[in-house]
């Protein structure tokens, strides 16, 4: 499901991409053949002739099994369409995620899903990982914004909604005020760490919802080159146990990213320390 101030349905839901684009994908090169090494002729992929290592001084070019269609049809439109008339915000275009074709989309059986940012599209961090915009004074927040969302979500139809505003460290009563409005809804949320103030971690974990969720990233050996400055883990399970301590019934979450050079052993330990604030 989406993160990040996002909507989607409680169940699974099944991948809108091609079959070609599936069959690609799988038959391609995995991770493991390219921390290896071992890129050399293999029957997946022997047709290709372009590069799958960035040379020096050349671009390295998308392969045919990681390039997505263009994004169209009537979910993604009608997607497009809602969240322009309500001046709403997403993840997937201020990240440039790749994938909004397919989440979008939703495909004949699947849930299309979007991910809508609250409190602007201007970040007011700047970690190296994200490709949000950002500024140390971003514009004021759009008062109807909540009333705004809630319309969106009622006209969608859907029962759990993903909601965050990890741009912004203030302004928590905004989740208060989307609750209210929708209090049949299950709601997740994705915060910030609202720069260790646990007073608003513990407004929003009161305020009547379900999941509360924050990210710590990336492993600790990493918070200082991949994230802001501003955050680091220890603040960011402070958060996450305050949230679960003021409030026992929560469900708390968090994500992980990988690749970005971390070790086994690194993550193993990450994950036993983010396990332990959950019991």
């Amino acid at each position: 499901g989406p993160v990040l101030g996002a909507w989607s349905f409680p169940y699974g839901t099944s991948s809108s991409l091609p079959e070609e684009t599936k069959k690609n994908l799988q038959n391609g090169p995995d991770l493991e053949d390219f921390v290896s090494g071992d890129l050399a002729d293999k029957s997946a992929w022997a047709e290709y002739k372009g590069n799958l290592k960035r040379q020096k001084g050349e671009r390295l070019r998308l392969p045919p099994w990681l390039k997505t269609e263009i994004p169209m049809g009537k979910n993604y439109n009608k997607l497009k369409n809602t969240l322009r008339s309500l001046n709403l915000h997403t993840v997937c275009e201020e990240a440039r995620c790749p994938n909004i074709g397919e989440c979008w989309g939703g495909g004949e059986y699947a849930t299309a899903t979007a991910t809508i940012m609250l409190m602007g599209d201007t970040c007011t961090r700047g970690c190296r990982f994200c490709s949000v915009k950002t500024a140390k004074n971003p514009p004021p927040l759009d008062p109807e914004e909540p009333y705004n969302t809630a319309k969106a979500i009622a006209e969608w139809g859907l029962d759990y909604v993903v909601l965050t505003s990890v741009d912004r460290d203030g302004q928590c009563v905004h989740f208060q005020f989307l609750f209210f409005r929708n209090s049949k809804i299950v709601v997740e949320c994705l915060t910030p760490d609202f720069r260790g103030d646990l007073n608003a971690v513990e407004k929003v974990a009161l305020s009547g919802l379900d999941v509360y969720a924050h990210n710590v990233e990336t492993v600790p050996e990493l918070q200082r080159k991949v994230r802001d400055p501003r955050a680091n883990f220890e603040q960011s399970i402070r958060v996450l146990k305050h949230a679960k301590k003021v409030q026992p019934r929560v469900i708390s979450k968090t994500s992980l990213m990988l690749g970005l050079g971390e070790t086994d052993e690194q993550v193993f330990s990450t994950m036993k320390c983010e396990f332990s604030y959950s019991t």
